[in-house]
């Protein structure tokens, strides 16, 4: 029944497990085990649990599945497993699936843990990665083998919001029988079209939108029942990424409000870019819907709507942007994106610092390049707060 709600209602209502009294807000479950009235029955349940019988806190939880129920049936998956983080979950969704000796194909604008796990993680165990440019469709199709076990992507990339046609490499890697796995967090769940598009497994950190107010981390993987029982989990119970059954509550509490912050914010991003795209001091506007995006008609024709994330690009060298920056009154500056308070970011010496220069050129993560999170306040006084800071360069 709940397939057949409108998403507001499954983000209130999906996933709802009530004990004996009857509770209106879900019960948080904060224990790491389980009790058995017999031998026999712990037997059992470790022979085989079922949909309502829990082991141990790593293998799953109520409150933690009742994360995982809501958010599978927002995004139209089987199912799902929540992680400890954004990253545990990138790095479940490759690690359970990969082998020494597997080739992964992976579009090369993507965030800096990402890149690590890629770099670094995968190589140390002899797993081979050929990154492209994930706006080729050439470069796809050349760069996947018969052999190739994988394909890894951002369906929109951070920083630079490049947005990948994910039909197209979706269709190229499933002719070799590759899996195809999409971090999906700039999307965001309310707009999500990775699974129509093909894509086999879906990651997200739920502590940019899903909480998005700043408190608990968190992740989740979703597809099919098949991958996520017989393959995610596995990995997981028994690495240890699993959400705690705290962070769960509180992200169950934010999934019923996501969908009405969610395009609170994108209102106020495309509302933002209009206002930029044209300033005299920016190189480029950046926004999936926007005029100026060089993917404009790509974006448009996969999202709904362009997200509540911009990338602009200050004309100037590093201390001009930092004066930018620094000239800011709401804006706060921090890491993260996808918060009920807007802000700002500067990839290059943040969260894509590692890199080196020649990488950065490549990707298009200038001195100039500020990330732009729009939160909850007032559009009118986040456009006047970035106008004014622009005056300070």
């Amino acid at each position: 029944m709940a397939n057949d709600w409108k998403t507001r209602t499954k983000l209130v209502h999906s996933g709802v497990r009530r004990s004996q009294y009857g509770e209106v807000s879900e019960a948080i479950f904060l224990t790491q085990g389980f009790v058995y009235e017999t031998a026999e029955d712990a037997e059992a349940r470790f022979l085989e649990a079922g949909d309502d019988e829990f082991i141990y806190a790593r293998y799953g939880n109520p409150t933690v599945r009742m994360f995982e129920e809501r958010i599978a049936t927002l995004e139209g998956a089987e199912d799902a497993f929540a992680t400890a983080s954004g990253m545990a979950a990138v790095n479940a969704a490759l690690m359970s699936v990969l082998s020494a000796g597997d080739h992964v194909v992976s579009s090369r604008a993507l965030f800096g843990s990402c890149l690590f796990i890629l770099e670094d993680v995968l190589g140390r165990f002899g797993v081979e990665v050929t990154f492209v440019d994930g706006r080729d469709l050439d470069e796809w199709e050349k760069a996947i083998r018969p052999d190739t076990k994988a394909v890894f992507l951002e369906s929109i990339s951070n920083p630079t919001l490049e947005i990948i046609d994910l039909k197209a490499v979706c269709d190229i890697a499933h002719k070799v029988g590759a899996l195809v796995i999409c971090d999906n967090a700039f999307a965001t769940p309310i707009y999500s079209y990775a699974l129509e598009c093909g894509v086999d497994l879906v990651v997200y950190s739920t502590t940019k939108h899903v909480d998005g107010q700043g408190r608990c981390l968190g992740g989740v993987v979703l597809g099919s029942k098949e991958l996520i029982r017989k393959t995610i989990e596995p990995y997981l119970k028994h690495s240890g990424g699993a959400m705690s059954p705290f962070n769960a509550w509180v992200m169950l509490k934010s999934l019923e409000t996501l969908d009405l912050r969610v395009r609170a914010q994108t209102a106020t991003a495309a509302a933002m870019t209009q206002a930029l795209e044209g300033h005299p001091k920016l190189k480029r506007v950046l926004y999936p819907h926007g005029k100026t995006h060089p993917q404009v008609a790509l974006g448009k024709s996969q999202m709904e709507e362009g997200g509540t994330v911009i990338a602009i690009d200050i004309d100037g060298d590093k201390a001009a942007c930092f004066r930018f920056i620094n000239a800011l009154k709401i804006f706060i500056i921090s890491n993260n994106f996808a918060d009920a308070k807007s802000i700002v970011t500067h990839p290059a010496t943040t969260t894509h610092q590692r890199l080196p220069d020649d990488q950065k050129v490549e990707l298009g993560i200038t001195p100039g390049l500020v990330r732009v999170s729009c939160g909850l306040e007032d559009p009118d006084d986040l456009i006047g707060d970035i106008l004014g800071a622009l005056d300070a360069i």
